[in-house]
């Protein structure tokens, strides 16, 4: 392009525009770039669990068990998809289909071994869910008998969950 004194003119007219213009779509791009960052840092981002001290239920109520102690995780209609499920190593269990994946019984013994913490779950890994066993034992002041109530109690709540 010949410089001449009509060009000069009228690119010094569009300058400041054409500039403007410019920076104004490199702050689309940038902001685009950043929204698209955090987007995909919040994706991400897993939900953190917080590990504190098992609150204390009544024996006599395995709803009221299942509920703090196990719904966090399994969820509240023991489907495996509770509010901390996304932030363990393997999703958790859909407890309602214990019985179909058995034959169409539900595998009391097997449950109440993994409550007690008696089953290695390979699943679990690092053994992520809790041992019962242990927590209801302190939480009874080391009566047996307790325990027992405790885990026969949220084993028939579990089993009352069955999909039919």
């Amino acid at each position: 392009m010949q410089v001449t004194k009509e060009n000069v003119v009228k690119k010094s007219l569009r300058g400041p525009q054409e500039e403007f213009m410019s920076m104004r779509y490199f702050g689309c791009v940038v902001t685009l770039a950043l929204a698209g960052a955090i987007v995909a840092t919040a994706q991400e981002a897993k939900t953190q669990v917080k590990h504190e001290a098992a609150p204390l239920t009544s024996p006599a109520s395995g709803k009221e068990m299942f509920v703090s102690y196990c719904a966090s995780c399994h969820g509240k209609d023991a489907k495996g998809d509770g509010p901390a499920a996304t932030s363990l190593k393997s999703l958790p269990a859909d407890l309602t289909g214990l019985a179909k994946r058995n034959g169409g019984k539900y595998p009391s013994d097997k449950v109440t071994s993994i409550l007690r913490g008696q089953t290695n779950l390979v699943p679990h890994g690092d053994q992520e869910m809790p041992v019962w066993g242990p927590v209801f034992w302190r939480m009874s002041g080391g009566h047996e008998e307790l325990v027992q109530q405790r885990i026969a109690n949220l084993n028939r709540y579990i089993e009352s969950l069955q999909a039919k």
